[in-house]
C-alpha cells in the first residue's frame, strides 16, 4: 500500500460509491475542493481509499474519508488517518477535526479524537463533530 497526494477529482468516484451512492454525482464535489489537499491509498496501482484536508489558520478539517467496500476492515482508513494527523503535525497545526458519521464515532476515538457533542443531520445521515488538539 502506498499513500500519495492526488487531485480532488480523483476522490469523487470513491466518495460517491462509498458515502453517497443515492445522491447525484455532483453531491460529492465540494466547492472548496480546489483549495484542499487530497490523499489516496493505492494497492496494486488501484485507488482504494481517499481523504480530503482543508487548512484554515492553525486548524485542519478532513472530509470524505472513505474506503472501497471490498478493502474495508483491513486497516487502510486507519493508515490514512495516521498519515493526515502526521501531515497536520508537520505543519504545526493546533487542531484537526471532522464531521464524523455518528455510527463511526468509535473509530475516531481510537486516534484520540474527542466528540464535541455538536451534532447535525445531512441528507438523512447523523453527524457529530470530532476533534483532536495536536499542540
Amino acid at each position: 500500500m502506498e499513500i500519495q497526494e492526488i487531485q480532488a477529482s480523483d476522490t469523487w468516484n470513491i466518495r460517491h460509491e462509498v458515502m453517497w451512492p443515492d445522491q447525484p454525482f455532483e453531491f460529492v464535489q465540494l466547492e472548496e475542493d480546489n483549495s484542499g489537499f487530497h490523499f489516496g491509498v493505492f494497492e496494486d496501482n488501484n485507488l482504494v481509499s481517499i481523504v480530503s484536508c482543508f487548512i484554515e489558520g492553525k486548524e485542519m478539517q478532513f472530509r470524505k474519508l472513505a474506503t472501497l467496500e471490498t478493502y474495508q476492515g483491513k486497516g487502510i482508513a486507519s493508515l490514512l488517518l495516521r498519515y493526515i494527523l502526521n501531515f497536520a503535525k508537520e505543519r504545526e497545526l493546533e487542531k484537526v477535526w471532522c464531521n464524523a458519521r455518528s455510527n463511526k464515532k468509535t473509530f475516531y476515538e481510537k486516534f484520540g479524537m474527542k466528540d464535541t457533542f455538536k451534532t447535525f443531520t445531512k441528507a438523512g445521515q447523523d453527524f457529530t463533530i470530532m476533534e483532536i488538539e495536536l499542540f
